[in-house]
């Protein structure tokens, strides 16, 4: 299939719901950068290489020199959210950067106001949002929000927008049947069925306005079959769910190591501690059993007990988030894992993880962001499983097991950028420089 992407011309609009602590670091450090006074670690789009053709041709060109990506300077920033504060004054509360980061780039941050949210006690129990849009159907909120991104687009000039979930993580919800089919969902909506989420509302009111939208949070959101369905039928690119930043991340780099020496697990026990608005979220029960479901699924599709019972068959996997303010947004993670080699000899991992959830988070948004916006421009509509790499918890087609394994999704994220940029895929077979040599002789 050859890929006509469209030149990435004139301002993109991020659209945010959910501009707290993850949103204004990621804003703060676009806009901090953009000045000549940060640099955007930790972003793929930014500073990460590609290889291209064989080692020996030494091709690793940046990423953003290599695929046609929006440039930082052109990004233009909106959003939702439950209080009204503007991003400089709500990246203060936060705490996540420093006073004097902050203050280096006021103007820029001040100038950015949070629009009314659509918000549902029910789905964030421990939030008592202020800053809300009135009462009314989740199909009239729908229309609200798509007139919110119709009048941004228009006020700020841009070209094209994307639409990144960083909002709280909502209660725990199984998908039913309003949830298969695009027809039962909206005659749902109107009847403001309350097994619809608010983030859904979110995403039924990008999809239809065209705009991509990629989920944050490990919530349903767009990860329903009538969603999913809409945004094929409008040629809308979607992904999700969950970024992947901390404990997980660690998980999704070690695990892969044992599996791969065939070293068995029977134990990994994992405690979390954190005192930003996720964790005060996540102090309902109702809404850490949505994050538990998301971080669990993890170790079972690396280790695959199923097909390897000797090493995985007992595995015991327990994850603890508590909330504790003290920390605010730095949070600290404990894992134990009991491993056991060599004729069953046991053995320990010990990791203590002090990461700053929101500085992991930023750079994810970014690259999200820029991701979705090419993969709308390259016509590539639906589900976006070549961003897994990003994703705790990533969307795939029906029928499909996710790929957890953060080697191979970044094989799969950058294979994919040379299949739609025209360049051979890589393998890592390397035969053939093995094979010329032969011949040569």
């Amino acid at each position: 299939m050859d890929y006509q992407i469209e030149a990435a011309k004139g301002k993109l609009g991020v659209l945010i719901p959910g501009m707290g602590a993850v949103a204004t670091t990621f804003i703060a450090g676009v806009e901090a950068t953009k000045k000549g006074i940060a640099k955007p670690i930790g972003s793929l789009t930014q500073l990460g290489n590609i290889r291209l053709g064989k080692r020996t041709e030494n091709r690793y060109p940046k990423i953003k020199d290599f695929v046609p990506l929006a440039g930082l300077e052109d990004i233009v920033f909106g959003g939702w959210d439950v209080y009204n504060d503007n991003v400089y004054e709500a990246a203060s509360n936060a705490k996540v950067l420093q006073q004097h980061q902050l203050d280096a780039i006021k103007a820029e941050l001040e100038q950015i106001k949070p629009m009314p949210a659509v918000f549902d006690h029910e789905y964030v129990k421990n939030l008592d949002g202020t800053h809300i849009k009135a009462k009314d159907t989740k199909y009239n909120w729908a229309l609200a929000l798509m007139e919110d991104i119709r009048n941004f687009k228009e006020q700020n000039n841009c070209e094209r927008l994307v639409m990144v979930w960083c909002a709280s993580t909502e209660k725990y919800i199984e998908p039913t049947d309003i949830h298969n089919d695009i027809a039962l969902f909206e005659e749902a909506m109107k009847n403001d069925d309350p097994r619809i989420a608010p983030s859904m509302v979110y995403a039924y009111a990008a999809i239809k306005m065209g705009v991509p939208f990629a989920n944050g949070a490990p919530n349903l959101s767009c990860d329903i079959p009538a969603l999913v369905e809409l945004s094929k039928e409008l040629n809308v690119a979607i992904a999700g769910k969950d970024f992947k930043t901390g404990q997980t991340l660690m998980k999704t780099i070690v695990a892969p190591g044992l599996a791969a020496r065939a070293l068995g697990v029977n134990g990994w026990f994992s405690s979390n501690i954190l005192g930003n608005r996720d964790g005060l979220v996540l102090d309902d029960p109702d809404n850490f059993k949505t994050k538990e479901v998301s971080k669990l699924s993890v170790l079972e599709e690396i280790f695959q007990p199923e097909q390897n019972p000797e090493l995985y068959g007992e595995l015991y996997h327990k994850v603890r988030i508590n909330y504790y303010p003290p920390h605010g947004d730095n949070k600290e993670s404990w894992d134990n894992i009991d491993i056991f080699g060599w004729m069953g000899y046991p053995m320990q991992i010990k990791i203590n993880f002090l990461c700053r959830d929101s500085i992991l988070a930023a750079p994810i948004v970014l690259d999200l962001a820029l991701f979705m916006d090419l993969a709308q421009r390259a016509n590539m509509s639906g589900i976006q499983e070549w961003l897994s790499f990003y994703f705790k918890s990533p969307q795939t087609a029906e029928g499909l097991k996710p790929e957890h394994d953060i080697f191979k999704q970044l094989i799969k994220l950058q294979n994919t950028l040379r299949h739609i940029m025209g360049e051979d895929l890589i393998t890592h077979l390397g035969l053939d420089y093995y094979q010329d040599l032969v011949e040569a002789l």
